[in-house]
């Protein structure tokens, strides 16, 4: 799709807690909510076949703009509040 925004985020998990991680985020529902976002075309989150505790999250946007929006939604902040349980570190990175 022309126009559109993507980016990949690295996580890397607490020992043992990637999938806690994810699965945390699918069964509170944040995972949907922001699915369920204007503009929102993928959301998805992967592993690492070697390495569980490396957690991908591929994001893809109708727009840039669309991204903005959807870090300032209310459930950012759960989101956040998982991340902080399960996450040592993250890193984003624009696809171009």
């Amino acid at each position: 799709m022309a126009n559109t925004y993507s980016l990949t985020v690295i996580y890397l998990a607490k020992d043992g807690c990637g999938r806690k991680f994810v699965k945390e985020l699918e069964e509170s529902g944040v995972a949907n909510k922001i699915r369920r976002e204007d503009g929102c075309l993928h959301y998805d989150y992967y592993f690492k076949s070697w390495d569980e505790d490396t957690v991908l999250l591929f994001e893809e946007w109708a727009s840039r703009e669309h991204q903005k929006v959807h870090v300032t939604q209310p459930h950012i902040k759960d989101l956040k509040a998982i991340k902080e349980k399960y996450i040592l570190h993250s890193e984003k990175y624009d696809n171009l």
